[in-house]
């Protein structure tokens, strides 16, 4: 009979929530959530967004400090490609998000803990789905158990 693996979480009976960092863009996918919220639109509660003016300014190095300070999953959202108020910023943003894809592989981070997703202001219905298909995904997957070296976080306090 072959060996499994128990969560945790399992063991205690208490079911394993993800925690989302989500880095939305100011005037589409932020904007989305502003309507989920007033039209009532319920979505997964897991998800902490992080308001930026667009989804190029997403630095690769926030997705890494995000993992590494306790996020089981990183969502970006943008402008739809072409509806960029900054002309390209969501461009930019596509090609940072296939390098990270392969650096989080590298790290052995599962691909469906990092996703980007194009969603604009009026597509609320669109957010909560998103939303909730990477909550369950990443529920599915459990916690993310990422070694990370204690000198990482000596270095930032040091700063």
């Amino acid at each position: 009979m072959p060996e499994t693996t128990i969560p945790a979480a399992q063991i205690a009976g208490d079911k394993f929530e993800p925690k989302i960092v989500a880095f939305f863009c100011n005037w589409c996918t932020y904007l989305a959530a502003d309507l989920a919220g007033t039209s009532r639109t319920r979505y997964a509660p897991n998800i902490r967004v992080i308001r930026l003016m667009c989804s190029g300014r997403v630095d690769p190095q926030f997705v890494l400090d995000a993992f590494a300070k306790g996020a089981d999953g990183v969502l970006i959202g943008g402008c739809h490609p072409g509806d960029c108020h900054y002309q390209e910023g969501n461009y930019k943003a596509l090609r940072r998000v296939r390098m990270l894809k392969r650096l989080l592989k590298e790290m052995g981070i599962e691909e469906d803990r990092f996703r980007l997703e194009w969603i604009s202001a009026a597509e609320a219905d669109r957010l909560r789905v998103a939303v909730n298909d990477m909550v369950e995904k990443v529920r599915a997957l459990g916690p993310l158990r990422l070694q990370v070296p204690p000198e990482v976080f000596a270095e930032e306090v040091n700063a």
